[in-house]
């Protein structure tokens, strides 16, 4: 099994690229059902994480689509604060517009609770949830996630856009934590 280290941990291959390019073109085939060029949906990527997905993703959108980031932060090394900061704000107008929040990994749900919140007081016209990642163990809240790339176990990961301690985020699969 390959393995990487980074900074002062050791982490293995868990999902190899084939796999994760597969689920890309899942949650995407699901999207490309719902919408089309009318609906001009917004997909606002959840950086820093999500910037390979959201990539992959959009490449695979077969209608018109507009593109923003937004930027929060709820992680302390290898495990969440538990407190979301909001780091960079939205830049556009999503007044009666379709946004579709790209996110790359959701566990908790507390980072997007408080996403939902920021973009609610905008007034969507409707708001829809795809990550690339889930984690059932450890969800805490009630939001409903519309699209689902991986269900995966409760373990730290890197690779795919996510980071321990800012490295690891240009691999292009997933590695879990070595304990």
């Amino acid at each position: 099994m390959e393995r990487i280290k980074l900074h002062d941990k050791v982490f293995e291959v868990s999902i190899p690229s084939d796999r994760i390019q597969d689920a890309v073109k899942k949650v995407a085939d699901q999207i490309n059902s719902e919408y089309t060029d009318a609906d001009l949906p917004v997909f606002l990527s959840v950086l820093n994480g999500s910037f390979m997905f959201t990539a992959d993703l959009i490449k695979n959108i077969n209608f018109q689509c507009e593109i923003s980031f937004t930027k929060l932060a709820s992680y302390q090394g290898t495990s969440t604060s538990g407190k979301v900061n909001e780091l960079i704000g939205l830049t556009k107008s999503l007044k009666d517009r379709v946004v579709i929040i790209v996110e790359d990994i959701i566990d908790t749900g507390t980072t997007l609770e408080k996403l939902l919140e920021v973009v609610g007081e905008q007034q969507p016209k409707e708001i829809k949830i795809a990550t690339f990642l889930f984690k059932p163990e450890a969800y805490t809240k009630d939001l409903k996630i519309d699209y689902v790339g991986m269900e995966i176990p409760n373990d730290f990961i890197v690779g795919y856009g996510l980071d321990y301690q800012e490295l690891g985020r240009n691999y292009k699969s997933i590695y879990t934590l070595v304990e």
